[in-house]
């Protein structure tokens, strides 16, 4: 007789909703097993046929670190684009390009951590070219697509599951894990959590990665407002991912706890369900969690939430239903969305005429990224290629095009008079990174080739210097030299790159020569008998022996053009990528000088920024200026299009272009609001607004009409291409409150529309801005508010160029006093503040103030009611310091003196005398190391 089959366990019946099917799985799950899922290689429990899986896809703009797969614009450009139908269609390519890997290859996983929602408010970040803006609204609008892209349309199953990043207020490399990000409520509410909000709320996202720094003292790993702001915005599981190596950071760094096993309870508690630490290795985070469980910081209940959260996002993949998609890879419509993307991230930003350029024009290509298609560390590898030389000579024509790099060709003489020479090798085109890594900062250098000798003609080297003194060196072959683990310099690498870059020297002045120090190693280069190698001792001094500079080959071919394009940017690993932010807005003064000699000898030089953030320069000498983000595989011929004219700019600035450093805040500046920092507050006078780009056609507005109902505000105009091409323009709406009571933005997009449209071809546009749109965050109260009065509601081709504006009275809730008998004040509910920094009350939960180190803390409370009258005040507090309480400017009126008993979180109660009746302001001062968390008051 046959056995009888066994029954379907309930967590495989796909009839059962998820949830039950996840409560049958949970309840077979032997603890150690739950355990081991924490981390982010999960292994397989075979006793119940459940396969391995691991958290973790990068797939910002294509698959990244696993080989060949599509490149797509940077995110930044993808931002540029304003055109979320677009960013939806990449992010379904993507999703399919996923899936069609994983089928040959299963270290490619299906939870994509992707996309990066930080937005852009300074634009030193390093990490800019991850971002889509500097505002939240669009921001969000991108990010919506993209994850909807990820997702897939199946009513059911996920193609894709992509996890926000990074949660939250994260936009510095310096100091990353230990600086923490002072951020006040409305700043928070109204700014960093909107562009996460507005993309959960959307439905297509499963999980947020927390970044590495701490925000208001805490880091963000243990952050409470994963509870109670994240999942307070959805039905759904999300899945929390932790950063690589965060949780370590928790005690290693921070030092934020004593010990890992409470810091890994901590994370798990506050909301962290899945462990990226130690890579593959799972050991030590499994034996922290088990020690969490035995010193009873936690349960089997908060580990089963943590699971349940992860299994929901496997689920939601069909894992456990067979289901499985083919995707797609490399396809026709891939590589021309891939274009474009391309075209359409491409942003006009000055033309007096010069461009599109005429079919016949004679052109000279100069620059330091005429002929490069740069990847950043976040970009699979390509597949195709296309620089701005190969497509100006595929539009054009070789024989109308002329090409000067611009490298400065060097020798470098030794103190023997000999010179380093490359020898010849058989090096074959490997390309670091082609066959995947699940971690690429893992790959090693090649040790396959000779390493440098000398000889006593040497070989001639293109150096360049990328800003700060930092230098590339590349042989005749291409290859840059670059130092492996054995410390041999070698010309071995094809392009910059790595995690820890070994492709970077810089020359040190040292009695008639140079020492050539390698940044990666920090060590000097010397030569020894088997070779040119780094050490610790005996560095070589080395004569630069100059055959060529940069700008004596550009002005000889830009002399002889009609037209100069001039390509300058950043290579996305150097100064200014994940590790590194930038120290100025300025191009690198190597570039500075080819533009220069391009210009000296033909005024009709057009500049070609590609790079990932802005940079201040001299546009008023330009005839044309174009800027485009490293836009991927089809780049080149993407920007070669622009400027023939075969397809019309409409890139639009995603984040603002300041005019010079001194416009910046500090990069730890993230009061938004209080430092006048975006678009939205910036009062000076920008190189570019935010939302500016310019076309080859011309567009009329009219017809401006608004409607108030009882939840928004209905608006429709007219947009009219009254030029001579087809073109699309991107149409931007903006409200301002006229009357505020608290200082409100300049102007803030609530919507836009990319439109294309024929040669008098006229389209109406309609808008519903729901009234939410209109509110801030009331400190004063701890709630959202839309306050009664006028709101101008402005239509136009960007944030500055305003073509249509009426104004609409909206209803709303009047300012009222703070009710500061009954509630007190809470430290960090403050109107104004100078030199505070927000601290963490607790470990888990609550804010405090306290003065930036060398400062004095100033705090404004406005419009405090004591009613009938207020005899003494209570002040939560540690630390050791004083605070000092003023009304309305006027004279000190009470003196709390703090001496510290404990640690930053053991408050006292201290009191003194104050009479007060009616509304004043309150001032606050902070002299020392005093954390202020309440003010109450009494009598």
């Amino acid at each position: 007789m046959t056995a009888p089959t066994p029954p379907t366990p309930p967590f495989r019946d796909p009839h059962l909703p998820f949830a039950k099917r996840i409560d049958d799985l949970l309840a077979r799950l032997a603890l150690d097993e739950k355990i081991g899922f924490l981390h982010q290689f999960v292994p397989a429990v075979e006793r119940l046929g459940i396969a391995a899986f691991r958290t973790g896809q990068e797939a910002l703009h294509g698959v990244a670190w696993m080989g060949p797969a599509t490149v797509f614009p940077q995110a930044v450009g993808l931002g540029a684009t304003w055109n979320t139908d677009l960013v939806r269609r990449v992010g379904e390519a993507v999703s399919a390009e996923v899936r069609a890997m994983r089928a040959r290859d299963d270290r490619v996983g299906l939870n994509v951590w992707a996309p990066t929602v930080n937005l852009l408010r300074h634009p030193l970040w390093g990490r800019n070219e991850e971002g889509y803006s500097e505002d939240p609204k669009l921001t969000s609008a991108i990010a919506t697509a993209y994850t909807h892209g990820l997702r897939g349309d199946h009513p059911t199953y996920w193609r894709t599951a992509p996890v926000l990043k990074h949660w939250l207020a994260h936009n510095n490399e310096t100091d990353r894990d230990t600086s923490s990000s002072s951020v006040r409520p409305r700043v928070l509410h109204e700014y960093d959590l909107r562009a996460f909000r507005e993309a959960v709320e959307a439905g297509a996202v499963a999980g947020v990665m927390p970044a590495y720094n701490l925000v208001n003292g805490r880091p963000n790993h243990v952050s409470p407002y994963l509870r109670e702001h994240l999942r307070a915005w959805t039905d759904e599981e999300l899945l929390v991912c932790s950063d690589a190596g965060a949780p370590s950071n928790l005690v290693d760094s921070e030092h934020y706890f004593d010990t890992h096993e409470e810091a890994t309870a901590a994370a798990l508690l506050a909301g962290v369900d899945s462990f990226t630490d130690h890579g593959t290795d799972s050991s030590k985070i499994v034996a922290r969690v088990k020690g969490a469980v035995a010193q009873g910081l936690l349960t089997e209940a908060d580990i089963d939430a943590a699971v349940r959260r992860q299994l929901s996002v496997r689920f939601r993949l069909g894992e456990f239903d067979g289901h499985e998609e083919p995707g797609a890879f490399d396809t026709p419509e891939h590589r021309a969305l891939a274009r474009e993307a391309a075209e359409q991230a491409v942003v006009l930003l000055k033309n007096d005429g010069v461009l599109p350029l005429a079919p016949d024009t004679r052109i000279a290509v100069v620059g330091l990224l005429a002929d490069e298609c740069k990847l950043d560390w976040y970009s699979g590898t390509l597949l195709h290629r296309s620089t701005p030389l190969e497509g100006l000579y595929e539009r054009f024509g070789a024989d109308r095009v002329e090409f000067a790099e611009g490298v400065d060709r060097v020798r470098l003489r030794t103190s023997t008079g000999a010179f380093l020479h490359v020898p010849e090798a058989d090096a074959d085109d490997e390309v670091r990174g082609a066959e995947g890594a699940l971690d690429p900062a893992l790959l090693a250098g090649r040790t396959d080739l000779p390493p440098l000798t000398t000889d006593p003609v040497g070989t001639e080297l293109a150096l360049v210097d990328w800003g700060d003194d930092v230098l590339t060196l590349r042989a005749p072959d291409g290859r840059y030299l670059s130092v492996a683990e054995d410390g041999y310099v070698r010309a071995s690498a094809d392009q910059p790159g790595g995690w820890v870059v070994q492709e970077t020297f810089r020359l040190e002045p040292h009695g008639n020569g140079h020492l050539l120090r390698h940044l990666g190693t920090g060590r000097h280069v010397c030569v020894a008998a088997d070779g040119v190698k780094v050490a610790e001792e005996d560095a070589e001094v080395l004569e630069l022996v100059v055959v060529e500079r940069g700008e004596e080959a550009v002005a000889r071919v830009a002399a002889r053009a009609d037209v100069v394009v001039a390509v300058a940017g950043n290579d996305p690993h150097l100064n200014g990528r994940e590790t590194e932010d930038r120290t100025t807005l300025r191009l690198p003064g190597h570039q500075e000088r080819l533009l220069r000699a391009a210009r000296a000898v033909n005024p009709n030089t057009v500049l070609a920024l590609v790079s990932a953030y802005p940079y201040a320069v001299d546009a008023g000498s330009l005839p044309a200026l174009l800027w485009t983000a490293h836009g991927g595989q089809a780049a080149g011929t993407a920007l070669a299009r622009v400027l023939a004219g075969d397809v019309s700019p409409a890139g639009r600035l995603p984040q603002t272009w300041y005019a010079d450093d001194a416009d910046l805040p500090g990069l730890l500046d993230y009061d938004v609001i209080g430092s006048r920092q975006t678009y939205l507050y910036f009062e000076g006078t920008p190189l570019f607004p935010f939302g500016h780009g310019l076309s080859y056609a011309a567009f009329s507005y009219g017809d401006l009409m608004t409607r108030v109902t009882g939840d928004a505000v209905h608006v429709s105009f007219t947009v009219t291409n009254t030029g001579e091409v087809t073109a699309d323009e991107v149409a931007q709406l903006y409200t301002r409150a006229v009357e505020p009571s608290v200082p409100r933005p300049r102007r803030e997009l609530v919507d836009h529309r990319r439109i294309t449209l024929a040669p008098g071809e006229r389209a109406e546009l309609a808008f519903e801005v729901p009234l939410s749109a209109f509110e801030f965050w009331d400190v004063a109260h701890g709630r959202w508010r839309r306050e009664p009065g006028p709101y101008d509601v402005m239509a136009g081709a960007s944030s500055e160029d305003i073509r249509l504006r009426t104004t609409v009275r909206l209803d709303g809730t009047p300012a009222a006093p703070r009710a500061v008998r009954e509630r007190g004040l809470d430290g960090a509910d403050f109107d104004e503040q100078s030199g505070v920094e927000i601290v963490d009350r607790a470990r888990t939960s609550g804010d405090a103030v306290t003065a930036a180190e060398g400062r004095t803390g100033e705090l404004i409370y406005r419009d405090c009611d004591f009613g009938s009258g207020v005899t003494g005040l209570t002040a939560t507090v540690s630390g050791e310091g004083t605070v000092e309480v003023s009304l309305d400017g006027g004279p000190v009126v009470a003196v709390l003196t703090v001496a510290e008993v404990g640690g930053p979180y053991d408050y006292t109660e201290l009191g003194a005398a104050i009479t007060a009746e009616g509304v004043h302001d309150v001032r606050l001062g902070l002299r020392g190391r005093v954390r202020l968390a309440h003010v109450g008051f009494s009598g």
